[in-house]
């Protein structure tokens, strides 16, 4: 174990998959080869063929990413969230690279490892911010919780039974009220993940905008609405009914008691990500879902 050198990036990898465990170790190679420090949690470094050249890092604590350059983040949906966590905390900007299904939020493949690399190397990427959002639960006039999203707040019922009775609300007046599995409040970036599932609008990274999208609701109007992203957007569940949960990128958890707010704003705090392509949105999202385009002669020229 080293001290740290000019240049260093943190690696966050998925350690229980084989192919996060081979990808980690090629990228490890890569940067030290480059004369650029490597930092890993020590948790990890266990299933990881590392070099003693590689520093590991006792707790997971935003402190952790001091004076790094990058995070890179090598794994599924879940993984890149656990790292979008660090990158919000930290200020580092996360460079994604999927090794799941769809990873909206990685900027490259698996088999891109080699570009990867050559691009930290040479400091040929870009970072954006992405929104996020605050999200605070009120019960009886008392905050008793507050939490923030990259993707999305979810409202849900808490079991199979009964469907949860809530109250939307916008910008401090009433919008409708019904019975439902739940409320997906959304960011754009989460546009494409679970709001997606709940047949909301695909948004453009770039739109600034909030989403509330209902989970299979039982009323007439339960369209999804989107809203400017200066909205407060605002979840009662009613008193009389079972209690819910809020899920905060499906990873962070908190039971709802009757009677519930659930408030959510534009986060104060977004999260940076590292871009290495200039590709359109409409490109990634055609790759992505493998949408159809044959026939498409785009304009003429």
């Amino acid at each position: 174990m080293t001290a740290d050198r000019a240049r260093t990036v943190f690696l966050l990898a998925h350690t229980g998959r084989p192919a996060a465990v081979r990808s980690a170790e090629l990228v490890v190679k890569g940067l030290l080869r480059s004369g650029i420090g490597v930092r890993v949690l020590e948790a990890e470094a266990a299933d990881l063929p590392l070099s003693d050249e590689v520093r590991l890092v006792k707790e997971a604590t935003p402190q952790c990413l001091d004076g790094c350059e990058l995070l890179i983040v090598l794994g599924g949906d879940g993984t890149l969230l656990r790292g979008a966590e660090f990158a919000r905390a930290s200020g580092v900007p996360m460079l994604g690279v999927n090794l799941g299904r769809v990873g909206f939020l990685a900027e490259a493949e698996r088999d891109d490892l080699d570009k990867v690399v050559d691009r930290v190397v040479t400091r040929a990427y870009e970072v954006e911010e992405r929104m996020t959002v605050d999200v605070v639960v009120h019960s009886n006039g008392d905050i008793v919780h507050t939490d923030w999203a990259l993707n999305e707040a979810a409202v849900q019922k808490a079991g199979a039974e009964k469907l949860l009775e809530v109250v939307l609300e916008i910008d401090g007046r009433p919008v409708t009220g019904f019975g439902c599995d739940g409320i997906v409040l959304s960011t754009p970036t989460g546009s494409t993940a679970y709001a997606f599932s709940a047949g909301g609008p695909v948004v453009w990274p770039e739109v600034e905008a909030l989403l509330m999208v209902p989970i299979s609701a039982h009323a007439l109007f339960a369209k999804p609405l989107v809203t400017s992203p200066e909205s407060v957007l605002a979840v009662e569940v009613l008193p009389h009914v079972p209690p819910g949960v809020l899920w905060c990128d499906g990873r962070r958890t908190v039971e709802l008691p009757p009677g519930a707010r659930v408030e959510v704003r534009r986060g104060a705090v977004p999260v940076r990500l590292a871009r290495l392509h200039h590709a359109s949105f409409t490109d990634r999202l055609v790759a992505k879902f493998a949408l159809p385009v044959s026939g498409w002669r785009g304009a003429p020229h």
